[in-house]
């Protein structure tokens, strides 16, 4: 059975746990991390995005964040997220390889496979921009059935619409990866200005 570390609002354990099952029954607030995997495709930012399991127990079949998993009791955001992106997609990073985009909430409640699933998380955010070829990951096939590059701002237009038919994604967190980008190019020009 996987246990979580109980969180205040801010994200911060309270020295109490939970089981996974007791956690999504009840919506008590936790930690998970998420990673965005992402490519420069010309102009365009891609981002690449899981098909989660159809027997995942929330959002089965739809399109989500590149990687994304539960904290455990104990252990701290980024060797999470460095796990679950080897354990969903086989690519082994390192430390240094994520950059931290920020955190955000995610809370709803909704019916998966005739039960109530009610979510209360406090999410981290991290960014992988390494190159990579899909091809040759090793997807766990318990939660993924494929991945596939999606141009970011696409996925966040049919999301903004109302459109939830093919995406499961976070908006929050699509939004801190949106930010995190545009401080990035705005760093990246400022250097470039400086050195011309």
């Amino acid at each position: 059975m996987e246990y979580l570390d109980i969180v205040d609002a801010s994200g911060v354990p309270t020295g109490r746990i939970v089981s996974r099952e007791e956690a999504h029954r009840c919506g008590v607030l936790h930690r998970t991390a998420h990673v965005w995997v992402i490519r420069q495709e010309k102009e365009r930012t891609e981002v690449l995005l899981q098909k989660r399991s159809e027997e995942k127990d929330s959002f089965p079949g739809m399109y989500d964040t590149s990687s994304a998993g539960h904290i455990p009791a104990g252990e701290e955001a980024l060797p999470s997220a460095l796990r679950e992106l080897s354990e969903e997609l086989g690519i082994r990073a390192d430390p240094e390889d994520l950059d931290d985009a920020g955190t955000f909430r995610i809370r709803y409640e909704k019916i998966f496979h005739g039960r109530p699933f009610r979510d209360n998380e406090v999410t981290q955010v991290y960014v992988y921009r390494k190159p990579i070829d899909i091809e040759k990951l090793s997807l766990q096939a318990s939660e993924v059935s494929e991945v596939r590059w999606f141009d970011l701002e696409a996925v966040w237009s049919e999301i903004q619409s109302g459109d939830r038919h093919r995406f499961c994604v976070p908006t929050e967190g699509l939004q801190i990866l949106r930010t995190w980008l545009a401080v990035k190019a705005r760093i990246s020009e400022s250097r470039r200005r400086i050195i011309q």
